[in-house]
Formats: structure tokens, sequence, C-alpha cells
């Protein structure tokens, strides 16, 4: 196959139908666009994003508009793996109906990985630019619904936008919200840094936009996603720019952008009740997070179960038969809702993608100052996972899409699945 099909320079198939003609290339990568944009609206399940990203699982392969490699086939079967292991863990669950709910969802997802990972690597530049370019819309939108609501700009903004005082935006929770906005903050900067945008104030005001309603969801994990991304954006450009100048305005960038995020902070603080929930939330350790029934000693009954349970309890059966709450750790959830099989597998998954999407980032490929936004942003969403359950967040799946799909373009094996 020529270096240009694998670039997609390929048949496009159309559909006639009384004259008009339905490109289904375009089709889809629209179908992308709104689906990702949507991705940011999650007040309940199914979610807009779910009932889209349904549509695209047919209609991209459909279209073409699909190129698989070797990494991204063996990453997919991993990931079947995990719901395997959660289907024998749901044949002895307590609850066989939620759990086998929750491993469908699971199923659901890593196809959506598969096809939307399938869709960046036929035009890699392009489609995750197409992407991460619907994420900041989504982010945006996210954003401005928090800030109006934890204001109370508009009426009924206040119990529609936030949750206990804290800025959840579209979706249902404020420790989902702030995540969500990290990798569009790395994308907007990535574009200031390269000087790609058109109206970089416009760039530096959505900024402030998703930075501001990060602060104001007064997420712990949050806040930690959003310093060990920037940690690692930063760590990783500095060591792979190409020349003195251009490490020299990554420098001065980033000086501008904390002495910006003070000034932010400052003036926020002058709020009372800012001032009072940032004193609160900024604690290491909360009150609930302590005792038998709290956080750290639900992680310690999980841990018990999952010596005991080898096959695992099923999903959804922690916090309904063995504690008050999630057990906040998708590490040792995968163990309780998928056994040691899942537990493993999901462990083998995340590590094989960080360490294949580092090797990518040392080499020097036309994809990796984008590929540096998705492998920071992923980064931060592993670590945050030790403190809260991700493995049904929507945006992760997103991001393990972008790493593939990029990282699909450099190697060997691949195979495309085209109309003829």
């Amino acid at each position: 196959m020529s270096t240009a099909a694998l670039r997609g320079i390929s048949y496009t198939p159309a559909v006639a139908n009384g004259g008009l003609t339905v490109n289904l290339s375009s089709l889809g990568r629209a179908g992308v666009f709104l689906a990702v944009a949507a991705s940011g609206v999650v007040f309940s399940e199914p979610a807009p994003v779910d009932l889209l990203m349904l549509g695209l699982v047919a209609l991209l392969p459909l279209a073409g508009l699909q190129l698989y490699s070797q990494g991204m086939l063996l990453q997919l079967l991993l990931w079947l793996g995990c719901g395997a292991g959660a289907l024998i863990a749901a044949s002895a669950s307590q609850d066989i109906g939620d759990s086998a709910r929750h491993t469908g969802i699971s199923f659901y997802l890593y196809a959506a990985f598969l096809v939307l990972a399938g869709f960046i690597a036929l035009v890699p530049v392009r489609h995750a630019r197409l992407v991460l370019g619907a994420w900041v819309l989504a982010a945006l939108v996210a954003a401005v619904a928090g800030l109006v609501g934890y204001f109370n700009l508009a009426p009924g903004a206040f119990e529609l936008f936030t949750r206990h005082g804290r800025a959840a935006g579209t979706f249902k929770d404020p420790n989902v919200l702030g995540p969500f906005l990290v990798p569009a903050v790395l994308y907007l900067g990535h574009r200031v840094l390269y000087r790609e945008a058109r109206w970089p104030v416009a760039d530096l005001a959505g900024l402030g936009v998703l930075v501001l309603a990060l602060l104001l969801s007064f997420s712990r994990g949050a806040w930690f996603n959003l310093a060990v991304a920037l940690a690692f954006y930063g760590a990783l450009t500095l060591v792979t720019l190409g020349t003195i100048a251009a490490r020299a305005r990554l420098v001065v960038l980033a000086m501008l952008g904390a002495a910006l995020a003070t000034a932010a902070i400052l003036a926020a603080l002058q709020i009372e009740e800012v001032a009072r929930l940032l004193s609160e939330r900024s604690t290491l350790v909360q009150g609930y997070d302590i005792g038998p029934q709290g956080r750290f000693g639900g992680q310690e009954k999980a841990i018990g179960l999952i010596l005991a349970n080898p096959l695992g309890l099923g999903a959804k059966q922690f916090a309904a038969h063995y504690h008050p709450e999630d057990v906040h750790n998708v590490y040792l959830s995968m163990f309780l809702n998928a056994g040691w099989l899942g537990g493993l597998l999901y462990i083998a998954a995340v590590a094989t993608t960080l360490a294949a999407g580092l090797a990518h980032v040392l080499r020097g490929t036309e994809t990796r100052p984008l590929f540096l936004i998705a492998y920071a942003a992923f980064a931060a969403n592993v670590l945050e996972g030790l403190v809260i359950d991700t493995d049904h967040w929507r945006h992760f799946y997103i991001l393990l899409a972008l790493l593939w799909g990029l990282m699909a373009a450099e190697q060997p094996g691949r195979s495309s699945m085209r109309r003829r």
C-alpha cells in the first residue's frame, strides 16, 4: 500500500438519493467533531456523546475512515480481557443486572476507543486537531456553565450547574468537570507556544475561563491532575524542543502563565465563600477520608476482598454491599469488578500505553507536538486514578484513542478498512 493511501487519499464512499449525494467521509468527520463536542454534557447516562459515539462505531468503518496498527489491536485485546474478567465476576454478583450493565458500558467504551483511534490514525495531524478542537469547544461550554452556575448569573443556574457549592458545569460531578478541562488547557497552551493561534488573545482568554472553572470545581484530584499534566507537558516539551530560542520561549510562557494563575487565585480569594472552600478543600486529608467508614478504611476493606475473591465481586457491588461509598481507586476497583484477571490486564493496558507513548515521544515525528498533549493528560489521569474511579470516564478513552491513533501513524503492520 502506498504512503499516499496510508495518509487517507483514497476512494471516498458516497450515497446518492434522489440527486442528493452524501459524502460519508465528510459525514464521519462531522460526526466525530459533534460527538467530542458533546462529550462535556454528562448530566445523566446514557449521555448524548454515548448515542453519537455508538453511531460512529458503525459509520466510521462504513465510510472507510479507519486505519489499524498491530499495537492498536493488541491494546484492544487487553481491554477485551478486562471485559471478559468483568463478565466472569458478574456471574457471581449479588446484583447481576447492575454488574452486567456496567460491563456492557465498558465494552461500548472499548469499541469507541478502537474506531476513534482508527479514525485518528488515518490522517493523524488533521484528525487529532479536529478532536482537540472539538474538545476545547466542549470544555469551554462546560466551564462557562460552571461559572454561570457558581456565580448564579442566571435564574436556576446555581441549582443546575453546581454541586455542594462547587462548579460542576454540564457534568453531574465537579470531580469529573475539572479533569475534563485539563486537555483543553494543554491544547490552548500548545497553540500559544507554537504560535498557531490567529487570535492568541482569544486563546489566552479561553485559558483563563478554563483554569478559573477548574479552580472553582474545588476538586483536589482535578488540581493534582492539572499540576501533573503541566509538569509532564513542560518537561517533555523542554527536552524535545529543537532550539534554545524555543526552549526559552517555553520558559517565559510558563513563568507568565504561573504569574497569571497566581493573580487569578489571589483575586478569587477576595470572595469570602471561595476563600473558605479553597482553604477547606486544599487540606490533604478530609474528615471523610479517615475511620473505618471513610475512604481509607474502604480501601483496606477492598484489599481484603480482592485477596479473598480472585474472580472478583462484580461491578457496582462494593458500595452496594460492603462500604458506604465507592473505593475511590480505579486499580482496586478493577480488581473488585473484574477479578485478578481484569485488574492485572487493566494495569497492563495502562502501563503499555505509557511505555509505548514515552518511546514515541522520544522519536522526532511530525505528530509529537500534538502527541505530548494527549500523553501528558493521559499520564495525569493514570495517576489521579489512585484517588478516584476513572474506568468509565469518556474522556479517558478519547485520550487513549488519541495516543494509539497518533502512534499508529509511525508503526509497521497497519491495515486499512475501506469500501472498494
